[in-house]
């Protein structure tokens, strides 16, 4: 439950409560769930993690598969997508951890300005994306970092999705695949570039493991003059049509160390 708060001369909300606030609203402006998840709590939408391993290949197969054929039409750019050996890294619904804002007073303009921008882009996608906000990072499939990635091959960039592949026990069910991403998003933006930073890497995180080649996409491989602030007609087409394939293969034999990432993108 968060707490109930009034602001008056002898109270006003930290940055945790604000950050609280700003969830509740995230989630209260988001459409309902329908079917059997309409009622259930974040927290028994996404259990917790109890135990998980790495999912390397499967033995003398390439870590990614050929990219499929476009589509007749060019609705769509799925022809520039690429699934995983195991499958295709999407889940009907995802448990997103966002790294709490600070106590510092001093940052919290800048920490305000970033989560809103994320809240902006994570309401454009879910639209089309069921998902829930966790308190806990062991309920995530999804972990939203407040920080500007490490440059990487001398090149420096403000939003960088990571994604590994594990074979997870949470409470209360068996081993089961699921694609683990981790998200860094600077905050050292303006809110307008943040936000279209937040959708371009939202998109890889929800699947879509590759660029459009338009730059009007919100996943275009090169950014544009002007930032992108909501889905394309073909954004969405293409995560309709990844929506509609199968997922990741089921639990495979037990594996031992630690998970690596199978794909990067900025």
């Amino acid at each position: 439950m968060l707490p109930c708060l009034q602001e008056g001369p002898l109270f006003r909300p930290g940055p945790r409560a604000l950050f609280l606030l700003a969830l509740a609203a995230m989630l209260t402006a988001r459409p309902a769930l329908a079917g059997p998840l309409t009622n259930l709590s974040p927290e028994q939408l996404c259990p917790l993690a109890t135990q998980f391993e790495p999912l390397p290949p499967p033995p003398g197969a390439s870590p990614l598969r050929p990219s499929p054929a476009p589509d007749p039409l060019g609705r769509d750019y799925r022809h520039r997508l690429q699934a995983t050996a195991h499958g295709w890294p999407t889940r009907a619904h995802w448990c997103i951890w966002i790294e709490p804002l600070s106590q510092q007073a001093a940052a919290g303009r800048w920490e305000q300005a970033w989560l809103e921008s994320l809240q902006r882009a994570l309401a454009s996608w879910g639209e089309l994306v069921a998902f829930s906000v966790v308190q806990d990072p062991d309920r995530a499939q999804l972990q939203i970092l407040r920080r500007r990635p490490p440059l990487r091959g001398g090149r420096a960039s403000h939003g960088r999705a990571e994604l590994s592949l594990v074979r997870v026990q949470r409470q209360g069910s068996s081993w089961q695949q699921e694609p683990r991403v981790q998200l860094s998003l600077s905050p050292g933006q303006r809110p307008a570039a943040m936000q279209a930073t937040a959708l371009h890497e939202l998109g890889h995180a929800f699947g879509l493991w590759g660029h459009s080649d338009e730059p009007g996409d919100a996943m275009a491989a090169v950014p544009g003059a002007v930032p992108v602030l909501e889905l394309s007609a073909r954004d969405r087409a293409t995560l309709r049509w990844l929506q509609r394939q199968p997922g990741l293969n089921p639990p495979a034999a037990s594996q031992q160390g630690r998970p690596e990432p199978f794909r990067t993108e900025s």
